[in-house]
């Protein structure tokens, strides 16, 4: 009877533990995705900095969540800057390390002369709850 009984409480809890796992998997994807954004901003500001000699760097912007064309979740690194480079020029420099075609990137020459690098990748659990 002992062993019944355990086993009817183990299937009335089973719920709650699968709920429970489910919510830590998410919040535990939750902060992979925004730790991976971090990384990408991270990197693409210090890749600016040694590409570019007379870089300055006016806004650093980052964002972890669904971009509007899908659910799914984005990486979205996005640096307004300064420099006396064409766009062309700093794309020539920037492409040994990013391919504009493939990985979401572009350059902006804003009204007020300054450039934007704008980046978006797919965040490592792309099917997270931000996404929705």
């Amino acid at each position: 009877m002992k062993g019944l009984k355990g086993i009817g409480i183990a299937v009335l809890f089973l719920p709650f533990i699968l709920i429970a796992g489910f919510i830590i998997f998410e919040m535990f994807g939750m902060y992979a995705n925004h730790a991976a954004t971090g990384r990408q901003t991270e990197k693409l500001q210090a890749d600016l900095m040694d590409k570019i000699s007379d870089l300055e760097i006016l806004n650093v912007h980052s964002e972890t969540g669904n971009t509007g064309n899908g659910n799914h979740v984005d990486c979205v690194s996005e640096i307004t800057f300064s420099t006396a480079m064409t766009e062309s020029e700093i794309i020539g420099a920037m492409s040994e390390s990013y391919d504009f075609d493939k990985d979401g990137c572009s350059v902006n020459k804003m009204d007020d002369g300054s450039y934007t690098f704008y980046q978006v990748t797919s965040a490592p659990f792309p099917d997270n709850i931000e996404g929705h």
